[in-house]
């Protein structure tokens, strides 16, 4: 299958931005206080982060095995985190409609 550290690396980095974008239109617009959003925000921003650092450390580890582990967590936590932003964007969209 391949190194998919550095395809990680990436899109989790891209995504923090986003859920960090999202976190600060909350505080701003003060929607957080009615809505989980800022929770789910907040989860998303530490997956993303974490999986970044664990796919940096996996693309620079010198041992094999515990670069597959690595990657294998990133890869978990970032779907975790995914999966969290998608709520996030729902309960958006619910509350703009």
């Amino acid at each position: 299958m391949g190194n998919k550290s550095t395809h990680i690396l990436n899109a989790s980095s891209n995504l923090l931005g986003f859920s960090l974008v999202i976190i600060t239109s909350l505080k701003i617009s003060k929607i957080s206080q009615s809505t989980h959003l800022d929770e789910f925000a907040g989860i998303s921003c530490l997956g993303f982060a974490i999986s970044c650092f664990l796919s940096f450390l996996a693309i620079r580890t010198k041992s094999e095995k515990r670069s597959e582990k690595f990657e294998k967590i990133a890869d978990y936590l970032f779907l975790t985190a995914l999966f969290c932003i998608v709520l996030a964007v729902i309960i958006v969209t619910i509350k703009i409609i």
